[in-house]
């Protein structure tokens, strides 16, 4: 009986462990939900799409999406990346009137994995407004590889200044847009020189794309101080938080 005890209180094998995890995160589910993007003229330039994950047994709780997709495999993230390219397809008309684009989070290998799967590549084709937004937290594909895939259009850059998102990642692609990170921002603004390093740092990242876009503009000094830069457009909760798609068609096109 003793034994019987002490065995039932052994903490589980590294296997099962794993294997408890992974089904974890396969019985998580997904909502979507959007943020705008304004130019700092004030007009509307883009929404990004966002992933809500929640577990069944805690639905009013929000997990982390970066830890769910690294849970998932390649098939099961491209199955997602399908799934959002859908929704967005039914938005179609929307961005064609409102003249925006809808930015997705993407992946290097998931992106690689783009060039092998002919239904997701015709999907990119029908839908010429969407951008894919390189996460920094992963291994960036090679520039031949995605010049294999001619659907992907403009390619933009997530959170620079952020991990593996430095200027070393501006030499092997290509991209239309950066965001700077928000820790950055928050960083450079605590001091005048943080403030004036913003504004020459941006003008530099001005080289290697058509514009910068701030991401985590959360109060109106903020975005003045975006206003005032070689920033070309802002995001964050001063201008809204995530939203359910429903609001995608009373969404203001220009700031008041």
């Amino acid at each position: 009986m003793v034994l019987k005890n002490i065995r039932h209180r052994l903490p589980p094998s590294p296997v099962l462990k794993q294997q408890q995890e992974h089904l974890y995160w396969r019985e998580c589910q997904r909502t979507y939900t959007f943020q705008p993007i304004y130019r700092v003229t004030g007009s509307l330039m883009a929404i990004e799409l966002l992933t809500a994950v929640f577990h069944p047994s805690a639905p009013g709780q929000r997990v982390s999406p970066e830890s769910y997709f690294a849970a998932l495999d390649a098939t099961e993230r491209m199955l997602i990346i399908r799934e959002q390219l859908e929704l967005l397809e039914t938005w179609k008309a929307k961005f064609i009137e409102g003249g925006m684009v809808a930015s997705v989070n993407i992946d290097g290998p998931t992106l690689q994995a783009v060039q092998h799967n002919p239904v997701v590549r015709q999907l990119i084709a029908r839908c010429p407004w969407v951008r894919f937004e390189l996460v920094e937290h992963q291994l960036l594909p090679q520039a031949g590889m995605v010049a294999q895939i001619p659907e992907l259009g403009p390619l933009w850059l997530d959170d620079f200044g952020s991990g593996m998102a430095n200027f070393s990642a501006l030499s092997e692609l290509k991209y239309d847009h950066i965001k700077l990170a928000r820790e950055l921002f928050i960083l450079l603004r605590k001091s005048e020189e943080g403030r004036s390093l913003f504004n020459m740092l941006l003008a530099l990242i001005n080289r290697y794309c058509k514009g910068v876009i701030v991401e985590g503009v959360e109060t109106l000094e903020e975005w003045h101080q975006v206003q005032n830069s070689f920033a070309c457009a802002a995001q964050g909760y001063y201008f809204a938080h995530p939203m359910p798609f429903d609001q995608l068609e009373t969404l203001p096109l220009k700031l008041a």
